[in-house]
């Protein structure tokens, strides 16, 4: 079957930056539209197919929660990730509470750019095509709808916490899990507090999995987790 072509719509007011990134994207295959504000892009919006929006935050005319607040009111699984100038926390709850995918603070790598969207575009990919509900990690079965997790004959309950959790890692399997957009899926708050129960559980699961050596789960320094498989 033919790869199917991945069309983003690119907002971003600083035009050198906008030209650099629309042209690295097309040089990694994905045709990109570059508008120099919120207002531009909405309106192409409304005449051309997208299947993805890359927003930057600070735009005259309209900014990018304005915007993307307009597309959600049409398009609800649309992927959209953030590029932000702030590292403030409002700005990234604000972000995930209007529907965003992710989000990249300026300044940000090019390579992390690209490597973003396709973790989000294979996470719509499984939601698009089936609501996976069993996983298979190495020898493990993880069952998500019964909360359990099969080794050979041993079978572990799962806390609703512990089942949510990994299958976010499953879903985002070999690639990196954002601890904040994980925090804020789950506990619905990225406090302290609930940073560290979420490290807690990360290593309940890290114990639960151990059986099997071809199964690595890590913790990616400031940034979140990766579940690994060989």
């Amino acid at each position: 079957m033919e790869k199917k072509e991945i069309k983003i719509l690119l907002a971003e007011d600083d035009h050198n930056l906008g030209t650099i990134l629309k042209a690295y994207l097309e040089a990694k295959g994905y045709p990109t539209k570059l508008f120099v504000n919120g207002k531009e892009a909405y309106e192409a919006y409304t005449k051309e197919k997208f299947d993805f929006c890359v927003l930057d935050v600070m735009m005259p005319v309209k900014d990018g929660f304005t915007l993307a607040k307009d597309i959600r009111k049409s398009d609800k699984k649309i992927p959209i990730l953030f590029l932000t100038a702030k590292s403030m926390q409002e700005d990234r709850i604000q972000g995930l509470q209007l529907g965003a995918d992710d989000y990249l603070t300026k300044p940000f790598s090019m390579e992390e750019l690209v490597l973003r969207i396709k973790a989000i575009l294979r996470r719509a990919n499984t939601h698009t095509v089936v609501d996976q509900t069993i996983f298979k990690l190495g020898s493990y079965i993880f069952d998500y709808t019964h909360q359990s997790l099969t080794f050979e004959n041993d079978i572990q309950k799962l806390t609703s916490k512990e089942t949510e959790l990994l299958k976010l890692l499953c879903e985002n399997m070999n690639a990196i899990l954002d601890r904040t957009i994980a925090l804020n899926r789950i506990w619905n708050d990225d406090s302290y507090f609930n940073a560290r129960s979420m490290d807690v559980y990360i290593a309940k699961l890290r114990k639960y999995l151990k059986n099997d050596s071809s199964i690595e789960l890590l913790n990616v320094h400031g940034i979140g987790f990766k579940l690994l498989t060989k």
